[in-house]
């Protein structure tokens, strides 16, 4: 679990963490790269970013048209024999030689490959956010290694559709929810896990079951990582709690000390 030092870290919009982005070519899509850094960009500054592979090799072709684009520096590893990733193990070499100049906060390392479980977990000891992005094949391991995993299917190129329970509000004159969910995310959507949400709530809530939304969320992804509103049809946890009325109640307070509202949400 996620420290509340390094939660509050990921939460925050305070402070911009210091990122260094490690992306294993051999195991991420050039075509979510754009959506990817955007998706770094809300949680602090790629300082430092980086894709190895062997960028002579024609499945790295995608690759070698978005470097110069978005400021990705490539470091080339030739695949030296058969059946040995060097590439796995220079991004691991690299990953120690920028945890020990002690100028990030974190790491995003993109690839969904099991092999970096173990790098995951050392920078986790070293008191560093470790930020996991990977697709759906991605095993249980790494994820759960990291303090936030993000599924690169929901980083693809997004069109508007409706969550379930959308249509029918419009068809009864209700205010319907646009999420803007991508495709991809629509066409492969999960069932939604009801119980474990429903737990989360009332572990973060107050005794009245009231919980604040930011602090549900981040008990959310302290138990389950890669917890996605996104792969549910949903653009964001609020959008989520505000239409699944058949779970939720939800209600604004006025923050203590300031003029601005908070969502708070407890189970109906």
């Amino acid at each position: 679990m996620a420290s509340p030092r390094q939660s509050s870290k990921v939460e925050s919009d305070e402070h911009a963490l210091r990122l260094a982005v490690l992306i294993d070519a051999d195991n991420a899509q050039a075509a979510v790269i754009k959506g990817l850094l955007a998706e770094i960009a809300r949680f602090g500054e790629a300082t430092v970013r980086r894709i190895y592979g062997d960028f002579t090799a024609p499945t790295s072709a995608s690759w070698k048209k978005v470097l110069q684009q978005y400021a990705i520096k490539p470091v080339q590893q030739f695949a030296y024999s058969t059946g040995k990733n060097a590439t796995d193990s220079t991004l691991i070499i690299d990953a120690m030689d920028l945890l020990y100049t002690r100028k990030f906060d974190g790491f995003c390392l993109v690839t969904s490959d099991s092999d970096f479980t173990g790098l995951a977990m050392r920078l986790r000891e070293e008191g560093l956010t470790v930020l996991g992005f990977g697709e759906k094949k991605t095993p249980d391991a790494f994820r759960n290694a990291c303090h936030k995993f993000v599924f690169t299917e929901v980083l693809r190129a997004s069109a508007t559709t409706e969550p379930a329970g959308a249509a029918s509000k419009a068809k009864s004159g209700q205010k319907a929810v646009s999420p803007q969910t991508p495709a991809e995310a629509a066409d492969h959507k999960l069932e939604f896990p009801k119980q474990f949400v429903l737990t989360a709530l009332e572990q973060s809530s107050d005794d009245a079951g009231w919980a604040n939304l930011a602090t549900f969320g981040s008990y959310l992804n302290k138990l389950q990582p890669d917890f996605d509103p996104r792969l549910y049809g949903y653009k964001k946890l609020s959008n989520l709690v505000k239409d699944r009325t058949d779970l939720f109640v939800t209600k604004e307070r006025k923050a203590p000390g300031s003029n601005q509202k908070v969502l708070y949400v407890r189970a109906k």
